[in-house]
């Protein structure tokens, strides 16, 4: 794994274990050698992952909508930063440039992102890993409606299963970077 694409919010979240993990999560990925390509942002967790490559010696490849860009929330220190017309465009870029995908905590637009890549994954479009980052249980009750679908008979058993999740970050980490697709 060269790279990983982290979706994650420019804001905080209720509990400081979402910044100290971001954090974290950042260190473990400049540890293991790998670029991390974002959505661009200084803000939140999005900048908290952003700072620990850059301070860890790693490369950051920011993608944001000019949108986003003009209200100025653009991290400075970025080792590339790609300015597109809209979300469409920058998620596509950001699937180019990455080798795996991992949703932080966030919000709509974080479910959003990491929700397209997963459905790609799932019809075939790549055969990227695709994570959570179960930090303080966040992603239980997602992760539980996953087995409500599977009940009803929406989703396949083994849809499921390509899910990695690790409420730690480097252990997160280092199961991408093992990922072998089937």
């Amino acid at each position: 794994m060269k790279t990983i694409a982290v979706f994650c919010g420019s804001g905080t979240g209720a509990d400081p274990i979402y910044m100290e993990e971001a954090k974290k999560l950042g260190e473990a990925i400049s540890a293991a050698g790998i670029k991390l390509v974002y959505g661009g942002a200084s803000v939140g967790c999005m900048g908290a992952v952003a700072d620990a490559v850059i301070d860890g010696g790693g490369e950051v490849i920011g993608v944001m909508p000019k949108k986003l860009f003009e209200a100025e929330m653009a991290h400075a220190r970025l080792t590339k930063l790609h300015i597109v017309e809209n979300m469409h465009e920058r998620k596509a870029l950001m699937a180019e440039h990455a080798d795996g995908f991992m949703a932080l905590p966030g919000g709509i637009g974080t479910l959003e992102e990491w929700f397209e890549v997963f459905t790609w994954s799932q019809i075939g479009y790549h055969d990227k890993p695709c994570a959570l980052l179960n930090v303080n249980g966040y992603y239980e009750p997602l992760l539980s409606m996953f087995d409500h679908m599977i009940d009803q008979g929406f989703v396949k058993f083994n849809q499921k299963d390509v899910i990695l999740t690790d409420k730690d970050s480097g252990s997160l980490v280092q199961k991408l970077v093992n990922y072998k697709s089937n």
